[in-house]
C-alpha cells in the first residue's frame, strides 16, 4: 500500500507548482530530501509556521521569492574544487581541445563562479584563453552577480591556493588576484571570454555548440526525470568527441545517455561523446 503523503509534502508540492506557474522557475523535479531540509530553513528565516504560509509570501511578495532562490538552489563552490578533476582536464582534455581553432566551454549551474574563474586560469596557463569562450549559467541572479564580480572572502584563499597547486597550477594563485577591503578581486583579464547568463536546466534549451560541458555537483539535487533532461541538453550541445565532466558522486551509468559516451577519465567522471 502506498504511504500517505504528509501535510508538509503536500504543501511543498503546491509551493513548487505555484513558483513554476508564477515565476516560471521549475523546481518540481529537484530531489525532495534535500529540498525538505532547505525549505525548513527558509520557513525559519521568514518566520513562517507552515509551508502554506511560506507559499503565500513567495507568491505575493516577489522580493521574498528572490531571496528564496538561495534555498531552492545549493550554492556551494570552491576554486579548483576536487583538484584531481582540474589536473585531468589540464593533462588529458586540454591538449585535445587545443587542436580546435576556438574552444567553447559550458559551466552549467555555475553558482557563485569559483569553477568558472578556475577554468579561466587553467586556460590562461595553457595559452588558450584568448581563443576560448566560457558560458557560465545559473538560475540564481544573485549567484550570477557574485560570479561576475569575482570577489571572494580572504579567509577562503588559502584553501583555493592549495587546490590550485594540486590541480597543476604553474604559478602562484596570488598572481591572479588583488586584495581589496571586500576580499580578493580576481584579475579582470580572465573575464574576457566569459559570458554569464541566466539558464535553467529544467525549462530552457541549448544555446550553443560546445567542446566541454562541466556540470559538477548539480545533478545530485535533481530527480531522475530532471537528470535525464539535463543530460539530453548536454548531449545536444556537445560536438562529436566533446567532453562532459560531472561531480564525484554523479555518473552516466544507468542513464539513457550512457551508451553515447566513453569513460575518458573514469576516476574524475570525465566522459567523451562518441
Amino acid at each position: 500500500m502506498a504511504h500517505a503523503l504528509t501535510t508538509f509534502d503536500i504543501e511543498l508540492t503546491l509551493l513548487l507548482e505555484g513558483v513554476y506557474q508564477k515565476y516560471q522557475h521549475d523546481f518540481r523535479h529537484y530531489a525532495r530530501s534535500s529540498l525538505r531540509r532547505r525549505i525548513r530553513q527558509a520557513m525559519e528565516r521568514f518566520g513562517c509556521r507552515s509551508v502554506s504560509h511560506l507559499q503565500e509570501r513567495v507568491l505575493h511578495e516577489p522580493e521574498v521569492f528572490a531571496q528564496m532562490l538561495q534555498y531552492f538552489t545549493v550554492q556551494v563552490s570552491e576554486m579548483f574544487r576536487d583538484p584531481e578533476y582540474f589536473l585531468a582536464l589540464r593533462r588529458q582534455v586540454i591538449p585535445l581541445l587545443s587542436t580546435y581553432p576556438s574552444i567553447r566551454i559550458w559551466v552549467a549551474g555555475c553558482s557563485t563562479g569559483e569553477e568558472v574563474w578556475s577554468l579561466a586560469i587553467l586556460l590562461a596557463e595553457e595559452g588558450l584563453l584568448e581563443r576560448s569562450i566560457i558560458y557560465a549559467t545559473d538560475i540564481n541572479p544573485e549567484a550570477l552577480k557574485a560570479a561576475e564580480a569575482g570577489i571572494y572572502a580572504i579567509d577562503r584563499v588559502a584553501q583555493f591556493s592549495q587546490s590550485y597547486l594540486r590541480a597543476g597550477g604553474t604559478r602562484s594563485l596570488a598572481d591572479y588576484y588583488t586584495a581589496t577591503v571586500h576580499g580578493v578581486l580576481l584579475d579582470r583579464s580572465l573575464r574576457r571570454g566569459v559570458v554569464f547568463a541566466d539558464h535553467s536546466l529544467a525549462t530552457d534549451s541549448v544555446f550553443s555548440e560546445v567542446h566541454l560541458v562541466s556540470c559538477r555537483n548539480v545533478l545530485i539535487y535533481f530527480d531522475r526525470e530532471l537528470q535525464e533532461r539535463a543530460l539530453k541538453l548536454f548531449d545536444e550541445a556537445l560536438i562529436h568527441r566533446g567532453f562532459l565532466g560531472l561531480g564525484s558522486r554523479e555518473t552516466l551509468r544507468f542513464t539513457s545517455q550512457a551508451s553515447r559516451y566513453a569513460e575518458f577519465c573514469a576516476s574524475e567522471r570525465i566522459y567523451q561523446r562518441l
